[in-house]
């Protein structure tokens, strides 16, 4: 079979196939490699006595494809183990286990590989994988069953790879560019009422603090009427009023939900009346379980009146002016149960969290507009990424745990989810004061930021003033790169690239990145590294190049490592040479008008090089596409548009020069000083 790019070369007689490109063999899969595997319930079946072939037993198809030497898989969901899969058993089987274990949230039946292919396993039941562990030249998946499908991509680059695994399983929505803002949270099990989280948003604006988005955790219902989807009362008794205060104030409104009825709501009883309710597999009634909230019961997506009974009650909370929702949990999902259109139990456990996120973004979309539908989701499995956005779980409040969100977030990056974030500070326990600052960089260097927690608040002056400086620095910071940001925003809505990338994503074929999990790329030109030490030192390296800090101006020759010390200002957060980057002259709010409130930096333009830079809008549309190539040292600057006033600056070497671009203008030529 032959693609015209990739060809698989089938050897009927020995019963192995290859696949292969330019004239090499990427992986293979050999007679050993492939079969039928039983799992016998009764051990005693195995002997010469028994009926081998009438005992009940539990098929499964098997099949591996080989790997080289050195080569690397990744991928496989948001793991927070390593990052290179190699040597781990990987089930795809959503659990809630936080970020400190081998099981996920998130567990997606898709890796690639450093030698420029990935491979689907096209299965909403567990997957197994064993990568490189049992044997170290092969990755190794089974599933249930008597059959197995899969399809192999050929990039050869990762953003190849997940172009075409996008476009296959769907491309993310693009969230609206309000969503890039600084979410505060009220925290999950904490008390409170209008007055708390009014006083909270005051303090964000008294401080200046570039707040776009609070949201109301847990605790906007009445404890243990999760999810009857009534504000508690007696803690707002003027939601209505409330909502558009905040609205006045220049805030969008997210709240908390779930899929999990409480059964001593009148909704449970509507619920499980109708038949909108998971039923028991013995044909008892509703299914139940006290694994949350005493006798909850869980909606059965596969029912359309269902669906509609569901999303009818939150159309009520969209009407007294919520913009979108926390969709939480979606992992416990039981296999004894019967579903509405006879699904398999164990096929539904992964896809259920798909149901479930598709019918509230569907919601939004109807109901708010397609640019406007946003999530915040916890749980996902293969095509989630249609539904953005995603959040890392509950993350611990300690250095370790910061590292291993970042590993989960590469790792889901890998995955092919292109927007995702984390609690800043830790959702368990309560973060230093140090610890809060280094994560708030972190956080709002990610494509979506929050601030929040489990027992405690999250806002900054509680842990000191100087958190506050922080907050403010870095949130307006992300502001100004919103031109920038939002263009790559629009990049994996249109072509499935992630916003945050590991360094192996844009730079393959260095070896000094294939395992390199503690910093990453912010789209193609931002180089972020967040500390991770308490001593303030960050270890890091920089590809070969000209690289240039964003915020000092200095620049460094890449091709090594480095080593700094930084205060609560600042990181290792450079830019790529070759780069002209658009920066924001507005730092309150994320969404703004772009095109007209920008100026242009260029960066380290080599001789015959050419830098572009693409200028969205708000509406998610590229207005203005911006070229600057140098000839010598004389720097052409070519629009497609009449440009605005704005300033362009030059980075050359050591040198910094300014200019002025004047209004109208189309083409400007400069000379390199």
């Amino acid at each position: 079979m032959d693609t015209g790019v990739l060809q698989v070369r089938v050897n009927r007689k020995q019963f192995s196939y290859a696949f292969e490109a330019d004239g090499k063999v990427l992986t293979s899969c050999n007679l050993r490699n492939l079969g039928l595997i039983r799992w016998d319930r009764q051990p005693s079946t195995m002997f010469g006595e028994a009926n081998y072939l009438t005992e009940k037993y539990q098929p499964y198809m098997m099949n591996e494809l080989s790997l080289s030497v050195g080569e690397c898989v990744y991928g496989l969901g948001e793991r927070f183990t390593a990052f290179v899969k190699n040597g781990q058993t990987v089930d795809t089987w959503n659990e809630d286990g936080g970020t400190v274990s081998q099981i996920a949230y998130k567990s997606i039946p898709f890796y690639m590989t450093n030698k420029g292919y990935g491979v689907f396993v096209d299965c909403t039941d567990q997957v197994s994988f064993e990568v490189a562990s049992e044997k170290v030249e092969y990755v190794g998946f089974s599933v249930p069953g008597e059959k197995m499908k899969y399809v192999f991509f050929y990039g050869p680059s990762p953003k190849e790879i997940l172009k075409l695994y996008t476009a296959m399983l769907g491309r993310p929505a693009l969230p609206p560019a309000w969503s890039f803002g600084l979410w505060l949270s009220t925290s999950f099990t904490t008390n409170y009422d209008e007055e708390t989280t009014s006083s909270f948003i005051n303090g964000m604006f008294e401080r200046d603090i570039p707040m776009r988005v609070f949201h109301f955790d847990c605790f906007w219902m009445k404890a243990f009427h999760w999810c009857d989807f009534e504000w508690d009362k007696d803690c707002f008794p003027d939601i209505k009023g409330t909502i558009q205060r905040y609205h006045d104030k220049g805030l969008k409104i997210c709240v908390w939900i779930n899929s999990y009825i409480a059964q001593g709501t009148p909704f449970f009883k509507e619920g499980a009346e109708k038949g909108y309710l998971l039923k028991r597999a013995d044909g008892k009634g509703v299914w139940q379980t006290d694994n949350w909230q005493a006798g909850m019961g869980l909606v059965d997506f596969t029912n359309p009146d269902a669906v509609k009974w569901y999303t009818d009650k939150l159309r009520t909370l969209l009407d007294a002016g919520v913009d979108c929702f926390k969709t939480d949990f979606g992992e416990r999902i039981p296999v004894n149960v019967v579903y509405h259109d006879g699904s398999d139990p164990h096929a539904m456990h992964n896809y259920y969290t798909f149901l479930y996120n598709r019918a509230v973004f569907q919601l939004l979309k109807e109901e708010k507009g397609e640019r406007e539908a946003v999530l915040f989701a916890r749980s996902a499995t293969a095509g989630s990424q249609q539904f953005p956005v995603h959040w890392g779980g509950d993350c611990f409040a300690n250095y370790p745990s910061m590292a291993e969100t970042i590993r989960g977030g590469l790792s889901f990056a890998m995955s092919g989810f292109s927007f995702w974030s984390h609690d800043i500070s830790g959702f368990e326990s309560t973060a230093t004061p140090d610890l809060y600052k280094r994560w708030a960089a972190f956080g709002l260097l990610s494509s979506h930021s929050r601030l929040h927690g489990s027992g405690s608040y999250r806002v900054p002056w509680l842990f000191d003033e100087e958190a506050c400086d922080v907050v403010v620095h870095f949130s307006k910071l992300k502001c100004t790169l919103m031109p920038y940001l939002y263009a790559k925003a629009i990049e994996a809505h249109e072509e499935g690239t992630p916003m945050m990338r590991p360094m192996v994503f844009e730079y393959r074929n260095d070896p000094a990145v294939a395992y390199l999990d503690s910093q990453y790329m912010l789209g193609d030109a931002l180089l972020v590294a967040p500390i991770l030490r308490e001593d303030s030192v960050c270890q890091y390296y920089l590809p070969k190049g000209v690289w240039t800090h964003l915020l000092s101006g200095e620049a460094r020759r890449g091709g090594c490592w480095q080593e700094d010390t930084y205060d609560y200002f600042s990181l290792p957060l450079y830019v790529k040479e070759n780069t002209l980057l658009a920066v924001g002259r507005e730092n309150h709010k994320p969404d703004y008008d772009y095109e007209n409130q920008m100026d242009l930096r260029l960066y380290q333009l080599q001789d015959g090089a050419e830098a572009v830079c693409r200028v969205p809008d708000v509406d998610g549309h590229i207005v203005n596409v911006i070229r600057a190539k140098r000839t010598g040292r004389t720097i052409e600057l070519t629009s497609e548009k009449p440009m605005p006033l704005m300033k362009l600056t030059l980075y050359m070497g050591t040198e910094k020069t300014e200019y002025t671009i004047e209004r109208g203008k189309q083409h400007v030529h400069t000379e390199i000083k």
